[in-house]
């Protein structure tokens, strides 16, 4: 299968193109820069100059494939606009891919998010849409939640579309801007590792080799209209990876009131998202994907030498 890969340089796209190498594809990576077209090809794959922003190269490159895998973003759009105007722009390119991709049958798999499901009561499932953008618990995921079922809805239009979820911490031995490098960070400069009250919400986490197995699965046999959850451990509470992260970095783990978490403090930015719980189920995903986390979890991945010297 010729597929295009969109975000190939990034964390997710950087390991989903050598799994889908090894398992016989062709790849093509849409790219924007010389440094981003020597990076996919020392990959293996074959690049495409191109931007997001031009919609008709999008339409010809994904017509030109046999499927698309979208986990690029517009992150210059974050400054101005924020995650409205980043998902907003993603409605535009996943409309041009439905334009190349109707009647097709072909795959497109896009990146989606697990969203708080604290109102679920319940971790998440594979069957749990998303919510609709003006729905109260949609908070600040209202704009990615259209994103999603925007390409869901391709299923009606001849696409076997998708949405792969990501877990809120995708770790490897070469990660350096997500989640977790962020609270190690956070720990080593406030002289201690916080938590939320009682730290007992759940936050999912998976080790991105297996995020990228999914993505080919999905590709390969993933059926039309489906959510599939990129998760091994989906239900970790906050208190204990503080704890790891603080004895590793030895410094105490202490609880954070909760009535002092939504004024600039300890988290910043990420105050809104560490008081949110976030279990999640990948049962669904394992079943009709075939698929099984393979990788180390999150707190033997901690001792993978790259969030902290080797033990």
């Amino acid at each position: 299968m010729h597929v295009l890969v969109t975000g190939g340089t990034g964390h997710s796209g950087s390991h989903i193109i050598p799994e889908l190498l090894s398992a016989g594809h062709q790849v093509t990576g849409l790219v924007r820069s010389d440094e981003g077209a020597a990076a996919v090809t020392a990959l293996g794959a074959t690049a495409r100059r191109g931007d997001l922003r031009d919609l008709d190269d999008l339409r010809q490159a994904a017509s030109e494939s046999d499927g698309v895998i979208h986990v690029a973003h517009r992150q210059d759009l974050l400054p101005v606009g924020g995650m409205d105007a980043v998902a907003a722009a993603e409605i535009e390119v996943m409309n041009a891919y439905r334009d190349a991709l109707a009647g097709t049958g072909k795959p497109l798999v896009a990146a989606g998010s697990i969203g708080s499901p604290g109102h679920l009561g319940r971790a998440a499932t594979e069957a749990d849409a998303a919510l609709p953008a003006d729905d109260e618990h949609s908070g600040t995921l209202r704009m990615r939640n259209t994103v999603e079922s925007t390409v869901i809805g391709f299923a009606e239009q001849g696409v076997r579309s998708s949405v792969v979820r990501m877990a809120n911490i995708a770790h490897s031995t070469v990660d350096q801007h997500g989640f977790l490098p962020t609270l190690i960070a956070l720990a080593k400069e406030k002289g201690f590792a916080g938590y939320p009250g009682d730290g007992s919400n759940l936050w999912n986490a998976i080790h991105i080799r297996d995020v990228a197995r999914i993505y080919r699965l999905a590709l390969e046999k993933g059926e039309a209209g489906r959510y599939w959850h990129a998760v091994a451990d989906g239900e970790v509470p906050l208190r204990s990876l503080a704890e790891a992260i603080g004895e590793r970095t030895g410094v105490p783990a202490l609880s954070i009131p909760l009535d002092e978490l939504m004024v600039p403090g300890y988290f910043g930015f990420l105050a809104n998202i560490v008081t949110n719980s976030y279990p999640a189920s990948n049962l669904i995903t394992r079943r009709d994907l075939g698929w099984e986390p393979l990788e180390p979890g999150l707190f033997d991945g901690l001792d993978n030498g790259n969030y902290f010297p080797a033990r």
